[in-house]
């Protein structure tokens, strides 16, 4: 059985998935720009890489942390160096932080590595994105937090289970 390469995440509801589709379509893209199509739009809050399947019921009650929820506003578009575009909040609210910081905590304690790199709330437009040009106006997106969920990545995004 093939391990599965896993995340933890966040997902848009509607209003704010057609926000950052709005921003998304306010772009002048690059030829060979890759956008992020609109199943797939969320925010990373930790990636644990390849993990056993029979793990999986470990995980599942292991990753069960309490949490606030929080509004976030997304209003910052920009292209990183390694070319992925991305919109993000310019302000990250303290619930976020936490949420991240308490699942960090939970993925050391079920020996899983953490990413070192510092947490930078986004969401990926588009990748292979330099030269990307905002040519539209756009709305903030209010992005009110939902579940958090562990996800797996197989050609596409499956959810694996949700964590209220």
């Amino acid at each position: 059985m093939h391990p599965a390469k896993l995340f933890l995440a966040l997902w848009p509801g509607p209003r704010a998935l057609a926000g950052a589709l709005a921003w998304q379509a306010a772009h002048c893209w690059p030829e060979g720009a890759r956008l992020t199509r609109p199943e797939h739009v969320h925010l990373t809050l930790h990636f644990l890489g390849q993990v056993p399947r029979e793990r999986l019921p470990e995980l599942e009650q292991g990753l069960k942390v309490p949490f606030r929820r929080f509004d976030m506003i997304l209003d910052h578009a920009e292209v990183w160096p390694n070319n992925v575009a991305v919109l993000q909040p310019r302000a990250v609210p303290d619930a976020l932080r936490d949420l991240h910081a308490r699942l960090g905590l939970a993925v050391q304690r079920l020996g899983l590595p953490l990413n070192g790199r510092p947490f930078q709330p986004h969401v990926t437009l588009a990748r292979h994105a330099r030269g990307a040009v905002l040519v539209g106006r756009c709305e903030p997106v209010r992005w009110r937090s939902g579940a958090c969920v562990l996800a797996e990545s197989k050609g596409g995004y499956q959810v694996v289970t949700r964590f209220d």
